[in-house]
Order: structure tokens, then sequence, then C-alpha cells
């Protein structure tokens, strides 16, 4: 899927796996205008080999990645990003908020993976799950992927990248949670600030979220922006005006 602007693409990637026996789908995306090529989150852990096919079916190698952001610090964002930096031809640029930089590059303990939340991932596994990944998983948890980050970007900053893509701060979710803007094509790239559920906006998952409340603060700031498009790291693509459900979906009233 894309969205064109002269030689610039905002493609929606399907990165698709089994996982606790039914398939689980992210969409990072990927900005691109034949000289950077921008990835926005990266899969699960062990997914590299799944996002270099997906970067194929829309005609592009996943060696001509330039710039990766990581909008937040969860495992299904940060997971591939150690293999795209040891796969990588060349140094790419590994960009994220101030707040997400130290848990991704391991200096703190991830927020959603404590050693509770660790105990009851191990007890909610089905037992005929392998022996196999059973304990890759636990292995995974205990010890996230990590990566070092070149680049603190900021809330309101634009990006001089494929034309220009502005940082929106978005906490909630997480602490330094960020979606961003590409004004070029007007297309949002949530993350996890927003999901699509059977074609329709919704907010962040409630069971994954610090705090809802920060979270549905940040969705209304969202409907400022002229947005054509929306992509969400769960449930894909919105095409088409938005700013009414946006403000339905944050409680807030205004005049259009």
């Amino acid at each position: 899927m894309s969205t064109n602007q002269a030689a610039t693409s905002v493609l929606m990637l399907d990165v698709s796996a089994v996982m606790m026996g039914s398939v689980n789908t992210v969409h990072p995306a990927v900005i691109t205008d034949g000289n950077d090529t921008l990835l926005i989150d990266t899969g699960y852990p062990g997914q590299y080999p799944l996002l270099r096919e997906a970067m194929k079916s829309h005609g592009l190698s996943i060696d001509s990645i330039t710039h990766v952001i990581i909008t937040h610090q969860d495992l299904d964002h940060i997971g591939s990003l150690p293999a795209i930096r040891q796969h990588a031809p060349r140094p790419v640029e590994v960009m994220s908020s101030q707040e997400e930089r130290p848990y991704i590059q391991g200096e703190k303990r991830l927020i959603k993976v404590t050693p509770e939340a660790i105990e009851r991932a191990k007890a909610s596994l089905p037992p005929e799950v392998p022996a196999e990944w059973r304990n890759a998983f636990i292995s995974t948890l205990e010890n996230p992927p990590r990566s070092p980050v070149d680049t603190i970007i900021h809330e309101g900053e634009e990006l001089p990248i494929c034309g220009g893509i502005v940082v929106i701060g978005t906490p909630g979710h997480t602490p330094g949670h960020i979606s961003l803007y590409h004004r070029p094509t007007r297309t949002l790239i949530a993350a996890d600030a927003l999901r699509v559920v059977d074609g329709e906006l919704h907010g962040p998952d409630a069971d994954t979220t610090v705090d809802i409340p920060l979270a549905t603060q940040s969705i209304a700031q969202l409907a400022a922006y002229d947005i054509s498009s929306v992509i969400c790291y769960h449930g894909g693509k919105v095409e088409g005006p938005v700013v009414h459900r946006l403000l339905e979906l944050s409680g807030t009233q205004r005049s259009l």
C-alpha cells in the first residue's frame, strides 16, 4: 500500500507470524524518496527475514534502509533492530525520543516486562507449546533486544527526511511514545497511539497502555493535523478524513 507525492512513497508493511496458535500481524511503515529510506519500527525479535520479504514485496531492498525510528520501547517495535544493524551494508541512523532511549539501549528494564509479567507470560503458555519455543520466548523476555540510539528526536521537530516528517509526542501507551506525520502525503504513522479494529480507528489497547488518560489526551492533539490516511501498527490503514473520529476518541468538543 502506498501514497505518492513526487518521488516519495509511504508504504505499510504486513509482517505476520503464528504466535501462540494464531496469526499475529504488525505494520511497520517505510518512507522512501530514492535517496533515503526510513523504517518506522522493526517487528518482533526474530522477524528480520519477514521484514526483508515484506520490503521486497514493495520492490525495496532491506539494505536500502538509511534511518530507523523506534516509536517506543515495546518488544514488537524494537525486536528486529539489532538484526537490521548487524546486516546493514552501511551505518543506519537510529532515532527515538529521549524518554524511550534508555529502554531501547538496554540501560533500563522495559517497563512492561517486569518479573511479575514474565511469570504471568510463562503461566499463560499452552502446554502443547514446544519446549524449544517456550525457552526461546522466556529468554527473550528476560533478555530483550537492545540497540544504541544515535539521535534523539523531539516533539514538534520536523525531520528533513523524505520531504519532511513531523515528530508528535503521544505519551500514554508508554511514557515517551511518539507518532509521526509525513507532511507531503498527509500521512499519520500512529504507531500504538491508535488501532484499527474492523476498519475503524480506536484508541490504544487498554491492557497494554501504561496511562490511558494521558493516551486519550494524546489523541486529541492528532486532530490538529491535516490527515488523509493513518497507518496503525496494529490493524493497518484507514484512509479519508479522520478528524471527527479523533475528536470522538479523545472526548474533545470543538467547532469545525
